[in-house]
């Protein structure tokens, strides 16, 4: 074993950060062990240098990153502080000044991850972030290194625990989003400002930086399909029972029919029963991945909380460590296929449309008539009404996005449609 020290600067020591510390330290012969050096905590950057942090040396306390960072004798830099600067100016300062990072930052990957990896492989550096996505869950690096012989056509996931834990209670106790909110809020799963989770932006970030690994093509953020589920009722519930299925937040990434381009989306959607995302509950997170020769592969666990992702992080610091012991560099960006990014318009997909109309004869034909002009086939139809009112709950066959939205627009000028209640995908068959 290598008796030189493996020093490892930590940017931030938030939840993550303390449990990465905490088991850097109760397991160090472990690790020392598994990597073939000892490792050793050299920094920790925070802003309130005097709060408390138990097992943790005052003295290595900062609250000068830069200067941390650029002390030229550290080997790796955990960064987990979130946000897009100044992380992104830290990591790129410790790429130049001879560190490997190990990153839990989905907002900066996913803007700007095709710079970082840049900046690593022009330093002969590691960039390594398993945390960034779905927690604990094994899944960037199977997608980046198990995978990377295999095709993958398509990744399918809930990648957001708050999300997911909101929608299982309003499914499973009829709550409506705000009731499940304010106890998702209560419990700690929803932050004080719960928009970057219920509207997708998390989820976008997540999508972005996995379909640019499963696909070897550079995706960005702008080029995710974003819909939040802050508009998902009890009657949405209630319809998708009716059809066998549940709705979820997906992530959804893959490729078009013909390979020549791919799409990433994230919104809620119907699932069926049958189909293993449904029976995800709680705060948990579940990735479903189809390829070519491995077929379909599931992984599922906590997506969330300090301990899952120091998991996650304390498995690239290990990996990186390996790597210096060894004088060698693990997998840099893949973007060789660059594909083009299809626009959702392109995307082809069922949808469960329900529509508040007219009760009186004709009403069906002149709907049926206008899914017919716009080329999209019905699968099933359920009308129920009194009073002169009625719904009417249209589930199409696949069609694009495009052809629904055509769809929609001619419906709305219909004098017997009295309006569009509510309009969500079916995916997962």
């Amino acid at each position: 074993m290598r008796t030189r020290p493996l020093k490892v600067a930590l940017l931030g020591c938030g939840v993550v950060g303390s449990e990465v510390a905490r088991i850097m330290t109760t397991h160090a012969a472990d690790l020392a062990a598994r990597i073939g050096a000892p490792v050793e905590l050299a920094g920790v950057a925070v802003r309130r240098p005097d709060k408390v942090r138990e097992g943790i040396d005052p003295a290595l306390v900062t609250t000068d990153a830069t200067a941390l960072v650029k002390r030229g004798d550290l080997d790796i830099v955990v960064e987990v502080i979130g946000g897009i600067e100044p992380a992104r100016t830290l990591i790129t300062t410790a790429f130049e000044h001879g560190a490997s990072v190990v990153s839990a930052n989905k907002a900066l990957l996913a803007q700007d991850g095709a710079a970082l990896h840049a900046a690593a492989e022009e330093h002969g550096k590691d960039l390594y972030y398993e945390a960034s996505v779905a927690g604990a869950i094994p899944l960037i690096r199977p997608l980046r290194e198990s995978l990377a012989g295999d095709k993958v056509n398509r990744v399918l996931g809930i990648v957001n625990g708050t999300t997911n834990f909101i929608l299982d209670k309003m499914d499973s106790t009829g709550a409506g989003y705000q009731e499940a909110l304010d106890e998702a809020t209560a419990l700690g799963y929803a932050e004080a400002d719960p928009t970057a989770d219920v509207e997708g932006f998390d989820a976008a970030a997540k999508a972005a930086i996995l379909a640019g690994i499963a696909f070897h093509t550079r995706v960005r953020l702008d080029d995710v399909y974003r819909e939040g589920m802050t508009e998902v009722t009890a009657a949405d519930f209630a319809s998708a029972k009716e059809m066998g299925c549940t709705i979820k937040l997906l992530a959804i990434c893959e490729r078009a029919g013909d390979g020549a381009s791919v799409t990433a989306r994230v919104h809620p959607a119907m699932i069926p029963l049958s189909h293993p995302l449904a029976s995800v509950r709680g705060a948990y997170n579940a990735v479903f991945v189809e390829s070519d020769a491995a077929g379909q592969l599931m992984f599922y666990g906590p997506g969330a909380g300090g301990a899952p992702t120091a998991s996650a992080v304390l498995g690239d610091l290990v990996a990186v460590g390996r790597n210096l012991v060894g004088g060698t560099t693990g997998p840099g960006e893949s973007a060789y296929a660059a594909l083009p990014v299809s626009s959702m318009g392109e995307v082809v997909t069922r949808y469960h449309i329900s529509l508040d109309v007219a009760d009186k004869p004709g009403v069906l034909a002149q709907v049926a008539t206008v899914f017919a002009e716009h080329g999209v086939s019905i699968d099933t139809v359920r009308q129920q009404g009194k009073d002169g009112e009625a719904s009417l709950v249209v589930v199409t066959h696949r069609a694009s996005d495009a052809a629904l939205s055509g769809v929609v627009e001619a419906l709305r000028k219909l004098d017997t449609v009295r309006g569009v209640a509510s309009i969500m995908r079916v995916e997962g068959e």
